[in-house]
């Protein structure tokens, strides 16, 4: 393998066509330098300078070993620098994983939007995957992030997690609905209504939840249909066809002829977790999980 410093040495001679003005360029004595290029030539089995009394100069052989010395630095600099910075968190990739609720509420973009404002140079990769399939994208480092509605156990050997959102639930009902003229809504408005469930492809026990939410608050939902997606409900909601739950966060996504309501008196929460290994491998990850629990307010 050759020695660097050697190369080093090797292009300063080269460019001085002397060794005592290149001895002092490196700051070294002329005895030393002139051995390490000897010691060069004899690895490389190689002549590349041709020496005279009054001075020295490359050999044919020697001008195109030059070229690719300085060309073998220049890299080596440049991956010197390319490792400083993904040392830093300035440069490299990261790999999310996230349930829709993160882009709607705007826990991702807005932290995707911090990290491009100071990191412009970072890759970013999304996923949009179920709890799980984050979890285990976690454990096989496929994933440096997750965001997800289920987060790993709190004994977990590997994972570590903190929550960044408790979304409230609003009531979508139609604009043509006559509780959509009402100040305030109560439980009993809402007993005996036609409701649209959302139910979540991650767990059934989060409509369970849910169904049990509504029974603490006082009314039980007549669901007469359901729906795979809250943006799917809010499209039958504004068909008229019932009224849905829906998250806080997706209130701006209300089409026309739906409205939104506010239920003080509904305790129901969608939470988001951001989970991560426990074993930080890369800056950058730490950098952009501390950005996430720092919009969150929560301590890093």
């Amino acid at each position: 393998m050759l020695d660097i410093r050697q190369l080093q040495y090797f292009i300063a001679v080269a460019e001085e066509e002397h060794v005592g003005r290149a001895a002092e360029r490196l700051h070294i004595s002329q005895s030393p330098l002139s051995r390490q290029i000897a010691q060069l030539e004899d690895r490389l089995g190689l002549t590349l300078f041709e020496r005279s009394a009054q001075r020295i100069r490359l050999t044919r052989d020697g001008h195109t070993f030059l070229a690719e010395a300085r060309a073998f630095i220049t890299h080596g600099n440049r991956l010197e620098a390319l490792a400083k910075r993904l040392g830093r968190g300035d440069e490299g990739g990261l790999c999310i994983g996230y349930i829709e609720n993160a882009m709607h509420a705007g826990v991702l973009p807005e932290g995707l939007r911090a990290l491009r404002a100071t990191r412009p140079q970072v890759h970013v990769a999304l996923y949009n995957l179920h709890s799980a399939e984050q979890i285990e994208g976690l454990r096989q480092r496929s994933l440096d992030i997750a965001l997800l509605c289920e987060p790993p156990l709190p004994n977990d050997p590997d994972l570590d997690c903190a929550q960044v959102l408790s979304d409230p639930m609003l009531l979508a009902l139609p604009a043509t609905h006559p509780l959509a003229a009402k100040a305030q809504l109560t439980p009993d408005d809402l007993a005996g209504q036609e409701w649209i469930a959302v139910l979540h492809k991650e767990s059934v026990l989060k409509h369970d939840n849910f169904i049990a939410a509504c029974a603490r608050a006082g009314f039980t939902p007549d669901i007469r249909m359901e729906a795979t997606e809250p943006l799917t409900a809010l499209g039958l909601v504004a068909a008229g066809l019932g009224m849905a739950m829906i998250q806080h966060s997706l209130r701006q996504h209300a089409p026309a002829g739906v409205v939104v309501r506010e239920l003080p008196w509904f305790s129901y929460r969608t939470p988001l977790w951001l989970a991560w290994h426990k074993v930080n491998l890369r800056p950058l990850v730490g950098i952009f999980r501390a950005t996430l629990l720092q919009q969150a307010g929560v301590a890093a």
